[in-house]
């Protein structure tokens, strides 16, 4: 079976979120992104912040990581983004199938067939 990657980072705007994720699903580097609110606590040049965020997750291949990671580094507007990569552990074969072929690989046909965005991510 395929490995399959989560990569995951953080933006503070939903459209910076979205561009990035659009390029990924347009390059064939991911198969599906999840963006999430979350609220981050951290400190930043000596100082403790609270800021509001979209956290994205990449569902990706092995393969595909490097030029995603490079894709979103290039377009990512913070100067040191949060950007790591979490390994999927027992994926269900059809889907990880569907994410190898989304993602430029062999493994099934270029969609998940009969369900919705919601149902394959």
């Amino acid at each position: 079976m395929v490995k399959l990657l989560v990569l995951t980072t953080t933006v503070s705007r939903l459209e910076d979120a979205r561009r990035i994720a659009d390029a990924a699903i347009d390059q064939h580097l991911a198969a599906c992104v999840h963006i999430d609110a979350v609220a981050s606590v951290y400190r930043w040049q000596g100082a403790v912040q609270h800021d509001d965020e979209q956290r994205l997750m990449f569902k990706t291949t092995a393969a595909a990581a490097p030029a995603l990671r490079a894709l979103v580094r290039a377009m990512h507007p913070y100067d040191l983004p949060a950007l790591y990569t979490l390994e999927v552990k027992d994926a269900d074969a059809a889907y990880a199938a569907w994410v190898a072929a989304e993602c430029g690989g062999s493994g099934g046909g270029s969609g998940a067939s009969g369900s919705s965005d919601s149902d394959s991510g």
